[in-house]
């Protein structure tokens, strides 16, 4: 039992779990909505047997990346998390790469299956996922900024494979109704939107993370943004992004107010522009590392909040 709490630790399985929630929601209140019946009788389509596969690929490769980050960073988390340590505490360096070797192979054994049966995108695009996790956790943890642009693009591709999944290439090559083109560009749409939504919110987050982590990434010489340009320029960084974010959000919940959308724009207010006010905030006046992970944990919660709007279109539509 001890063996098993310590591999559920290890991999994350509060992300794993924010992954498969995400994957959810935008298929069952955005992507099946949109589909119209048509879409069912063309040739390598996403369907509901495929779908939890896609889902069961996304978490064993981020299961992978979190194992194999804890394996090349047992000294920086000495410093910075000794008493969340797992490996060589609960679980040996050798079976640890074992079990990424495992978890990551069936990933991509499923994503080939997936690709086979909708578009071979997905396989290629997870294959390098696979490898990207792998690189930054061996070197670009260290670049600056490097690695928190890969995590970032990464947690936009846990909503974008789905769009791919659902194989808009067939465009190119397949004469389709006009209710099928429409369907793909509205899913597009959404798509760009919240893996945009996710790719900002996980670079503000990474970041603020870096903060929290400075003492020991300084100690085995990453260059990580607090280190290389310093805590104040740092913590402009995020700020700008935060009002980047911001005001996209703004303009989002201005265009839908138009379709009478009163209940999301002020969901979006109350849970998303609000608290990301109070980041920007408190972020200024945040100097420990207690503080920090406060920051990280709020960010956590408007990055959950944005995923649950999700559910507007499964009411509004």
């Amino acid at each position: 039992m001890k063996k098993t709490t310590a591999f559920f630790r290890l991999v994350r399985w509060p992300n794993l779990f924010f992954i498969a929630l995400t994957q959810c929601l935008f298929y069952y209140c955005i992507i099946i909505p949109s589909l119209p019946a048509d879409y069912y009788l063309l040739p390598n389509k996403l369907t509901a047997q495929l779908f939890p596969l896609i889902v069961a690929a996304s978490i064993l490769i981020a299961a992978g990346g979190y194992i194999i980050n804890d394996y090349f960073d047992i000294n920086i988390d000495l410093v910075n998390k000794p008493d969340k340590m797992v490996i060589e505490k609960n679980i040996n360096r050798r079976w640890a790469i074992l079990l990424h070797l495992i978890i990551t192979t069936i990933g991509v054994m499923i994503s080939l299956y997936v690709g086979i049966k909708t578009t071979l995108i997905i396989l290629i695009a997870n294959i390098i996922s696979t490898l990207l996790l792998w690189f930054y956790s061996t070197t670009f943890k260290k670049k600056l900024l490097s690695g928190n642009l890969i995590i970032s693009a990464l947690t936009a591709w846990t909503i974008l494979v789905l769009y791919f999944a659902v194989n808009t290439t067939i465009l190119k090559t397949t004469p389709l109704a006009a209710d099928i083109k429409l369907s793909f560009n509205h899913i597009y749409k959404l798509a760009v939107l919240y893996g945009g939504f996710a790719f900002i919110i996980s670079l503000i987050r990474e970041v603020v993370k870096d903060m929290e982590d400075i003492e020991g990434d300084m100690k085995y010489n990453c260059n990580t943004i607090p280190i290389a340009w310093g805590i104040p320029a740092a913590k402009v960084f995020v700020g700008v992004w935060i009002i980047v974010l911001i005001s996209a959000l703004a303009i989002i919940q201005f265009y839908v107010l138009q379709f009478g959308w009163w209940i999301s724009a002020v969901y979006c207010f109350l849970l998303i522009i609000l608290p990301l006010l109070w980041v920007i905030r408190n972020l200024y006046l945040a100097h420990n590392v207690a503080e920090y992970h406060r920051l990280s944990t709020v960010i956590k919660f408007i990055m959950l909040a944005g995923i649950l709007s999700i559910l507007f279109f499964k009411f509004n539509t």
